[in-house]
């Protein structure tokens, strides 16, 4: 299956209580995915659902999962969220198209 690829970098920053990130090493990793992830943030700004920041990690999140789900849909742990999923994309998609 042909698929974009992406590189993801998460950088912790602050804790939750403001301080300074401890930690000294990024979390990087190298993933593929079937749709334009940019495309993708592009469409969901669109359609102003949340804020820019939110919509980046919204659809960042979402695509990353999606894909995972999607090449593991046999996974005792997708078998119940599977059809519950795909109604949200199909939501997602008609209230997108809508906005």
């Amino acid at each position: 299956m042909k698929q974009h690829k992406y590189h993801v970098t998460v950088q912790h920053l602050e804790d939750a209580k403001g301080q300074p990130s401890t930690y000294s090493d990024n979390l990087d990793f190298d993933v593929g995915n079937h749709d334009d992830i940019f495309k993708i943030v592009e469409r969901l700004q669109a359609a102003k659902f949340f804020d820019e920041e939110t919509t980046k990690a919204f659809a960042v999140g979402l695509k990353l999962f999606s894909e995972v789900m999607l090449e593991n849909r046999e996974h005792v742990l997708f078998q119940d969220f599977h059809p519950a999923f795909l109604q949200f994309m199909k939501n997602l998609k008609q209230h997108a198209k809508n906005q």
